[in-house]
């Protein structure tokens, strides 16, 4: 049976729940202000990545990677939890396999709300920090590399305040 998108959402969140619970607490000390879950354009299976600003302060190129998932040391994190996502989200059609523009697109989608249902699941939860704490924090879904939607996603993943507008005029 392919799952639906709602059984992408819930696995979604369950894995990305234990992913950053394990990030925090094995990583006390670090202020994390960003968390991003990545696709390539086929929209497969995502990986987590975050960065805090201890781990940024120890870099040279700080302005150059501070919104980078792949130079964290905090990259592609939680595996032994997103891997079973992954492979659910390989059972549905592949993207660019569809031969139909609109079945394509359909799916694209799909995944990428799926996607933002999870992460947006996690800061009602309070996982990212309430209040003044969240507004700290950027989380994204992000299609990589950059994807026009990228920005549309994020302002709906986010509450208006300087972690969102750092990340935009960045």
């Amino acid at each position: 049976m392919i799952p639906t998108e709602a059984d992408l959402a819930d696995a979604l969140t369950t894995a990305a729940r234990a992913a950053v619970t394990d990030l925090f607490r094995d990583n006390l000390g670090h202020t994390f202000y960003f968390v991003t879950l990545t696709t390539p354009g086929e929209a497969f299976g995502p990986a987590l990545s975050a960065w805090s600003h201890e781990a940024l302060a120890q870099r040279t190129d700080a302005d150059e990677v501070r919104y980078s998932y792949a130079d964290s040391p905090f990259s592609i994190l939680g595996e032994q939890h997103l891997k079973p996502v992954r492979d659910l989200f390989a059972t549905r059609p592949e993207v660019f396999d569809l031969v139909d523009d609109d079945e394509a697109d359909a799916e694209f989608d799909l995944r990428l709300r799926a996607m933002e249902t999870a992460l947006r699941r996690l800061a009602d939860e309070g996982l990212f920090g309430v209040g003044e704490a969240r507004a700290g924090v950027l989380i994204l879904v992000e299609v990589v590399p950059d994807d026009e939607e990228n920005i549309a996603r994020a302002r709906r993943l986010n509450p208006p305040g300087p972690a969102l507008e750092a990340w935009l005029s960045s």
